[in-house]
């Protein structure tokens, strides 16, 4: 769920509590998080409407019901109402920051794709899967399990590794081996 970016600090700061997404299905599920490099929120709920009053407009950061369904009209699918609230930054950050490496148990296949990511930062996903043979879907799934752990981070485009960049620089063992 793609969230304005001008929106950020009025989300931390408890102003703004919904949004409005036209989906086929949801991509989030109410009780769930949902990790972004701008923090984690929780998703209270998610419900299917058909009327937005002015005071959800304002909770979802728009002045007008007109300027919110400006904003999601020409969509397809169901209007859903996601209530929404910021619980703390992405723990991802400081993993990435962190120096202590060796609790992070790697196969060889996550430490072979560390260093690809780490000699080629910035590199469309495509591009890097193709490099190595392997389907762009199935590569970014590996990617992301490795995001999670701290050990790679998106750019615009492609990705970054710090940690493998550090660890080449460093002395390391990999327990997972």
């Amino acid at each position: 769920m793609l969230i304005r970016v001008a929106d950020w600090e009025r989300i931390r700061a408890g102003e703004i509590t919904l949004q409005f997404r036209r989906w086929k299905r949801p991509t989030v599920r109410a009780g769930g998080t949902l990790r972004t490099s701008q923090g984690v929120l929780a998703i209270e709920a998610v419900d299917v409407v058909t009327r937005v009053t002015r005071a959800e407009a304002v909770a979802a950061g728009f002045p007008t019901v007109v300027a919110l369904k400006s904003a999601v009209d020409g969509r397809e699918g169901a209007l859903y109402r996601i209530r929404l609230r910021f619980v703390g930054e992405d723990p991802r950050i400081e993993l990435r920051s962190s120096s202590d490496v060796d609790g992070i148990a790697l196969k060889e296949d996550g430490l072979a794709l560390l260093r690809l990511i780490a000699a080629n930062p910035g590199v469309r996903a495509a591009d890097l899967a193709a490099s190595i043979g392997r389907e762009k879907l199935p590569f970014k799934a590996d990617v992301r399990k490795l995001k999670a752990k701290g050990l790679t981070e998106s750019l615009e485009v492609g990705y970054a590794s710090p940690r493998e960049e550090r660890r080449t620089c460093e002395p390391w063992t990999n327990p997972g081996r």
